[in-house]
This record gives structure tokens, sequence and C-alpha cells, in this order.
């Protein structure tokens, strides 16, 4: 191009617009494993199950070692992340079950209300667990499509009970339902990759039934247990599914432009009344259904190339409830103060841009169970199942940069700490309402 060319096109060249994945709003994924351990990824330093997208994932991104869920249990993380919000604030404290009025409150708006509204296509793949009445459905929820089950656990062979839409989907060419969830996402990406989209994308693995597929029990055959094994199995099913979904975003073009968000619903299940799948959670104490770290500190990662900084560790907690402003953050969708959100926007803390931790405290109720984490200072009642008792215990203090493992209470060294940290607790507990269904004397 000659000189004078070049300097007659600039300024139409200065003009012109950027490329579709430059200019338009960026696709949102949400992946959440079930019931997996914190010791159980690549990321994490697990030897015995390999999950290198996972790995993968991670190093595109950030992974966030203090990254929490606001429930030790099932149904009410996924309450909270889709609404940003304690879920404690409006009763969803336990597992619903099937009644009519069991499910996430009609009065609360999810993320994928307030994405579709925006101009986004939505869809959730996998396990819902918000409510089974017509109501509840994901279809009334913000979701344009929906695929997957209802309730909290589902067979992985056989397709009863999973629906397209409100319809039975029928059998499947891919037998495996890990395997169909990332076939239908790779899909939905598909038929919607010309417009921005939102993917909630939740897998039922590991939770059990522990039911692996024949090739993927033989791949970890050198695994003497047979929960562990099985539990082995499972977790590459969903990694590799997780690869199937991420090299499609690439394969479209779309990978540069997607945030994605990683974590599981709660600890892995390790102590007595829970229903043990093989994982592990060390080196923290506690399990699902407890609200010690084991129970609520999970794998956590974000990803976004170019915006998220790559291969990077963030230390600072952070929770599933800022899934919901960061992802709105990035669509350009202003959270207004009557959605009363309580999760934070990370993007500004996970590029350092934001260089103050981006919570004050986070808190945890669940029944008589209750917990504060305020700097490294925790404070914790906690269902004593986890040490072979029963009950709840009473207010116990630990400091976690010392103490990941909540071995060492220091209530009685530090009692002013304890007062201050209850204290905390009690002001955030008075915004709570009553649970609306379940609840039990350790619970």
């Amino acid at each position: 191009m000659s000189r004078c060319l070049a300097l007659l096109l600039a300024p139409l060249l200065a003009c012109a617009p950027l490329s579709a994945q430059e200019t338009r709003r960026p696709n949102i994924l949400v992946i959440v494993g079930d019931d997996m351990g914190y010791a159980d990824v690549g990321f994490h330093g697990c030897a015995d199950i390999p999950t290198p997208h996972l790995d993968r994932l991670a190093k595109s991104g950030t992974r966030c070692t203090s990254g929490y869920v606001s429930g030790p249990y099932c149904s009410p993380t996924r309450a909270g992340m889709l609404t940003g919000r304690y879920q404690t604030r409006f009763g969803h404290e336990f597992n619903p079950g099937n009644g009519p009025k069991q499910g996430l409150p009609l009065t609360e708006k999810t993320l994928a209300d307030r994405l579709k509204a925006a101009g986004y296509r939505t869809a959730l793949v996998g396990k819902w667990h918000l409510g089974t009445s017509p109501d509840h459905h994901p279809g009334q929820r913000g979701f344009n499509e929906f695929f997957g089950f209802l309730g909290g656990a589902h067979d992985y062979f056989r397709p009863n009970g999973i629906l397209r839409s409100t319809q039975p989907a029928g059998q499947q060419d891919t037998p495996y339902l890990t395997d169909t969830l990332a076939r239908e996402s790779v899909g939905f990406i598909e038929r919607n990759k010309a417009n921005p989209f939102f993917l909630y994308l939740a897998f039922n693995a590991v939770h059990t039934p522990l039911q692996a597929d024949e090739p993927r029990l033989k791949k970890f055959a050198s695994i003497t247990d047979p929960r562990r094994r099985s539990y082995a199995a499972m977790m590459s099913a969903m990694d590799d599914a997780i690869g199937t979904v991420t090299t499609k975003l690439r394969d479209a073009g779309l990978d540069k432009n997607t945030l994605i968000f990683f974590f599981s619903d709660n600890g892995g299940p390790t102590m007595p009344g829970t229903t043990l799948n093989g994982s592990v959670n060390k080196p923290l104490r506690g399990s699902k259904r407890s609200t010690l770290e084991g129970g609520v500190r999970v794998p956590f990662l974000a990803s976004w190339p170019g915006v998220i900084p790559a291969g990077a560790v963030y230390d600072q907690p952070v929770i599933q409830l800022d899934i919901l402003p960061t992802a709105l953050a990035a669509a350009a969708v202003a959270p207004q103060p009557d959605w009363k959100v309580e999760g934070v926007n990370l993007l500004p803390h996970l590029q350092g841009k934001e260089k103050t931790a981006p919570h004050q405290a986070l808190h945890w109720r669940l029944g008589k169970q209750m917990a504060i984490r305020q700097g490294d200072w925790k404070l914790v009642r906690h269902d004593l199942a986890a040490e072979g008792g029963k009950g709840v215990s009473k207010p116990r203090l630990y400091h976690l940069k010392d103490d990941i493992g909540e071995t060492t209470d220091l209530s009685e060294k530090h009692p002013d700490k304890v007062r201050e940290l209850q204290s905390a607790w009690d002001t955030w507990n008075k915004d709570n309402t009553p649970p609306l269904w379940g609840g039990g004397p350790a619970e």
C-alpha cells in the first residue's frame, strides 16, 4: 500500500467496526460440579484422578484458593448463586422436597431472568433442584431452554425423568448422562453462537448414585477402593465433558469472549450421616452438611482470556454469590438497589485494580449451625458428626491462615474475638428469615 493511499484510508479504518468477538457482549458459562471433594482436582494437587481439562481451564484464568459457597447443601447453594443473595434471606435454607411451594421463592429473580431481559439467550443443562412444580420450572425462572432433571439426584444411565423443556427427553444417543449433558451444551452453543448467551451447566457428577461407564472404570483399575474408583471414573467423565464444551467454544471462535466460572456446590460428603461418594476434602476438616471448611470451601475458578489474569492465584475469600454481579458487570447490566444483591463484582479484584478484599466477612447459617469468616478468623458452630458425635458444637474459633484444617480451637485464648465475631454474625442474622421447609437438630 502506498503512503498516500494509507493516509487516505486511515480515517476510514479508524472508524471501521471491530470484529464481532471484540464488540459483542461476552457469553456467560457457569459450570457446577456436585459433591466434589476439595482435594479432587489436579489444580489442588490430586494425584490419583487426572483432571486435564479443568486444569487447563484453571491455567487460562484465576483459581480462587479461598472459594466458598453460601451453603453446605446442594439446593441452597444454587439458590444463592442464581440470586446473588444469601439464601437464608428468603427462607431457602435446606434442600426442598416435592411440595408445590417448595422451591426457589417466586419473589426472587434469577441471573437467567436478568440476562434474558438484557437480550441474552439462556439455558440450563443438568440439575435444577430448585422446585418441581410448574411455577418453579426453569422455563418460568428465566431459562429459554432446559434439558435435565428437576430433583436433587438422578440415575446416570436411565433416561426416566430427564426432560427437554417440560417433556420427557427419551432415550439418548449418549447413554451416560454426563456425556449427554456435554452434548446438549455443545448443541446450545452451536445454535446461539451468533448472539450472547448464558449457559448454566449443572452436572450431577459426582453426586451419588456411584455409577460410571465401563471404559472409565477400567482407566482407574489401579484404585483398589471400589467407591473411590467409581468416584474417580465419574470425575474423569465430568472433566471430559468440560473439555468437550470448552473445545466447542474454541472451535466456534467464542473462547476469548466467554466468561467461565467453575465451582462445586458444596464439599464432598465424608462424614457419618451423609451419602459417602469417595471424595476427599483434605487438608480441610468437615464435610457436606457441615459449616466447617470441608463443607463450604470448594474448588473455584474464573476464566475470561484477556480480562481475568491467566495462570493466577487469588487468595482473598470469594463466594458463589459473587457470580451474579460479576456476570452482570460483564454483560453491562447494572444491578438495581431493590435487587438487594449481596455478592460483589470480582472483576476489579481479580484484575488487581481493587486491592481490598471483596468482602468484609462471609456468613453461614444452616439450622443450628453457623459460621462467620472475617479476615483469617473464623467462628463456627458445626455438626458434631464431623468428629463422630451428635448435635452441634459450641462456638469454636480458628485462625485459618495458620490452621486451615480447623484443628486448634482458640476460643478460650481469644474471648474478645469470639464476642466480636458472634456480634457481627448476630447483626447479619437479623435480616434472615425462618426456613420455609426442612431442618433438624444438627441442621
